[in-house]
């Protein structure tokens, strides 16, 4: 039989007399490392161990060295017989090697027994004066990297063994935790004359001097903490409520499905100005008016913020066989491309290049869906050989304009309008120019000589409705040479 048992948190008080009767008992004792205030007082028992501190320092990775320790175990059990391994704390809190020795015995039928003990958390929770009733997470700093951080609950981090991983830890609950949050550093909790508990500010984690092995830090719930997804959630929420406010509680998805088009174009306007802190405004704009929705419809009993999550996240995995399963790679964007619209119709159920042109939603801007249009009718060979036909069909569109535009049939002359531009957007395609940024880009233009010309007149003291066309076209060509 293998017996794990715990050393405690580092106090020989802490010591169970089941693990001191054990390690008594027992010729063959190993402990996973020296490095425990505890060893001390099995020493002064003439109690007779091994440790694991040379696997430390001939292997690199923690995982393989913990993995490593169990191995051996297995085998000493097989040349020895009875054993026990002796971890700091509670065997099974905290300790890899542990868990990875208990797979092995199931794996080789070999009878294991687990003495309890205090662990470093029992410790920290009498050190600290907390309850963990109301909310306790306890994270490996070797794994936080993998770990969802709250603000709603007390959040103990262990194992920051030396300034390197405490670098490490700060940057990551820098994310979630303003860097003058109050922490506990704690060292050597429950060791007397050796613990040290002190509060510093959360950017000063690597600064401590005395950071070691017996290091843990604590982060107190904290609700005015950097605010987080919940926050944005929870703020909907109170605006929909009967004592939210009245013009929030009145919204429908049909009243406010043109702002999230109105505030995406925003987005677009902030990357173009390459300003990112008008970027991270407009981003939180559009987050809002999904949540928005997702609040509508949690009220609505049909979908939550979640289903939208889960959707997006499920979808993502599926459009990406070439990250997420083992399927053939892919080694280009082009490649990638081809395979999502693969995948896209096989989930839409398209069974023709109709119906593909007819799922690419009319919700987008006009110039933009002509454009996709056109790219699906090009894949199958429906399209200009070059871009001379592309223009010499403008010509032809706009002669069509020409020949109705002094009509009485409006039916008409709308729609030679809008083959007029469709076939602008047919030029600007094969050109490779993005037709959303040109036409922009030239109401943008137009916007600028008109203010030439408005601040002219004002200069002038002429109110620009007594100002006549040919004086206005006079600026505007100075304004153009301006530029």
């Amino acid at each position: 039989m293998i017996k794990i048992v715990g050393l405690g948190p580092g106090a020989k008080e802490a010591l169970t007399i089941g693990t001191i009767c054990e390690l008594e008992s027992n010729k063959n004792v190993f402990l996973r490392t020296e490095k425990h205030p505890t060893v001390d007082y099995l020493k002064e028992k003439k109690i007779i161990f091994d440790t694991y501190d040379n696997v430390y320092e001939s292997i690199g990775s923690f995982d393989e060295v913990y993995l490593n320790i169990a191995n051996d175990l297995i085998k000493k059990h097989e040349r020895l017989g009875d054993l026990v391994y002796a971890v700091p704390g509670h065997p099974l809190v905290a300790e890899r090697s542990v868990f990875n020795l208990i797979e092995l015995c199931k794996e080789n039928n070999i009878e294991y027994k687990i003495i309890p003990a205090v662990s470093f958390i029992d410790a920290m929770i009498e050190s600290l004066r907390i309850d963990p009733i109301g909310g306790l997470k306890v994270i490996d700093s070797f794994d936080i990297g993998n770990q969802i951080l709250d603000k709603r609950i007390g959040t103990i981090v262990t194992q920051v063994y030396n300034q390197l991983i405490a670098s490490e830890v700060k940057i990551k609950l820098l994310e979630q935790y303003n860097d003058e949050t109050q922490i506990y550093y704690v060292r050597a909790a429950g060791i007397k004359n050796q613990e040290s508990i002190r509060i510093i500010p959360l950017f000063e984690l690597d600064m401590q001097e005395d950071i070691d092995y017996l290091t843990s830090i604590y982060i107190p719930k904290d609700l005015k903490n950097k605010k987080d997804f919940n926050d944005l959630l929870e703020i909907i929420e109170v605006l929909r409520s009967e004592d939210g406010c009245p013009w929030d509680r009145e919204q429908t998805h049909k009243s406010i499905e043109k702002a999230l088009i109105e505030e995406s174009y925003e987005v677009i306007d902030a990357i173009d100005q390459e300003d990112d802190n008008s970027l991270i405004e407009e981003l939180g704009d559009v987050l809002l008016q999904v949540v928005f929705h997702a609040s509508i419809g949690k009220e609505d009993g049909y979908f939550d913020i979640s289903d939208i999550i889960e959707g997006i996240c499920n979808k993502m995995i599926s459009r990406h066989p070439h990250v997420f399963k083992s399927c053939n790679e892919l080694n280009s964007s082009d490649e990638v491309l081809v395979k999502w619209d693969e995948l896209k119709k096989k989930e839409k159920g398209y069974s023709s290049l109709t119906e593909e042109m007819k799922g690419i939603t009319k919700g987008l801007p006009a110039l933009l869906r002509a454009h996709k249009v056109q790219e699906k009718a090009r894949k199958v060979g429906f399209d200009f050989d070059d871009v001379s036909f592309a223009i010499n069909k403008v010509k032809e569109e706009l002669k069509e304009v020409m020949d109705v535009y002094n009509t009485e049939n409006m039916e008409k002359i709308k729609e030679e309008i809008g083959d007029l531009l469709f076939s602008c957007v047919n030029v600007a395609r094969f050109l490779k120019v993005d037709e959303e940024i040109a036409l922009n880009w030239t109401i943008d233009k137009f916007i600028k000589r008109f203010d030439y010309i408005e601040r002219v007149a004002k200069e002038k003291s002429i109110e620009l409705t007594n100002m006549n066309i040919d004086e206005m076209d006079k600026l505007w060509e100075i304004s153009k040479k301006l530029e």
